[in-house]
């Protein structure tokens, strides 16, 4: 039997959010305001982790790892806000860039954002720490979820960094409206991440004993084997989705990252579907 924990599920979203957010900040690109929204999304769903383990189930790997994780991403945000005025090096490069064109076309200087270069930027190695402790706590959680263990881990590690990547590539593709002149290199990333994630998603969820012994009706779902099927539809709606999404920014039109975005909304809840109903059916096991 393996345990759908709450704490080890928060910790999941936590840590796979936290690490895909360090795949955009590593790029120096995004704003600072999309790593402070996102450490200020991801870090209190770790000590969340952490007060659900402590008051309910404890798994002291796992809990002091989560309060770690949630520690490490309020210091990554402080050293980012403290060091906010040096801004991003590829978003200075970006308005510099456009403000030169926009004076050489119509002869207009125009107010531009200002950054101090002298001093330090933001580290984005910082933004490390955070889910390379909370994985820890994962593979402790996994371990503490129950036999077999290596079906455990896999599940709980593999299913951070598929809920992770497509909820990062959502929340991502929200900031273009804060961000409009944002290339779509590192909303492409995450899209790509997310349709590479999805095949060991599946796997590990099919994995003996897994979800084709909920489909045979080996295990009784409670509603006549509907749940299996709507995980079934969940898989493969989650698939067309972020196939879609990627289909649609290849359009040049800027619209064409707010349709983009509108399908990983839908991708976000098909997705937790794939991971959280086959984990809730499987827990009977």
């Amino acid at each position: 039997m393996i345990q759908l924990q709450p704490a080890t599920l928060l910790l999941q979203v936590a840590v796979g959010g936290l690490g895909f957010m360090w795949i955009t900040t590593r790029r120096r690109e995004a704003g600072l305001g999309y790593g402070w929204l996102l450490r200020g999304i991801f870090g209190p769903l770790a000590a969340a982790s952490a007060w659900v383990g402590f008051a309910t189930n404890p798994v002291a790997v796992r809990d002091i790892a989560a309060t770690a994780t949630a520690l490490a991403a309020l210091a990554a945000l402080g050293v980012s806000v403290l060091r906010r005025k040096a801004g991003v090096s590829g978003q200075r490069e970006r308005v510099e860039r456009r403000s030169a064109a926009i004076a050489e076309i119509t002869g207009i200087e125009r107010a531009e954002q200002r950054f101090d270069q002298t001093q330090p930027e933001f580290p984005p190695v910082l933004d490390l720490i955070a889910p390379a402790v909370g994985l820890i706590g994962l593979m402790a959680g996994g371990l503490a979820a129950g036999d077999p263990a290596t079906l455990a881990v896999a599940r709980t590690v593999i299913g951070a960094l598929f809920l992770g990547a497509i909820t990062d590539a959502m929340l991502l593709g929200h900031w273009y409206l804060v961000q409009p002149g944002l290339a779509r290199g590192p909303l492409l990333e995450l899209v790509r991440w997310t349709g590479l994630l999805w095949l060991p998603e599946l796997v590990v969820m099919l994995w003996p004993t897994g979800m084709a012994s909920v489909l045979s009706g080996t295990i009784d779902d409670g509603y006549n084997g509907l749940l299996g099927w709507f995980w079934v539809a969940c898989v493969i709606t989650t698939a067309g989705l972020v196939a879609l999404a990627r289909a649609a920014l290849k359009e040049r039109f800027y619209s064409a990252v707010m349709a983009a975005t509108g399908l990983l909304y839908l991708g976000i809840l098909t997705g937790f579907g794939m991971d959280l109903v086959a984990r809730v059916l499987l827990d009977t096991t």
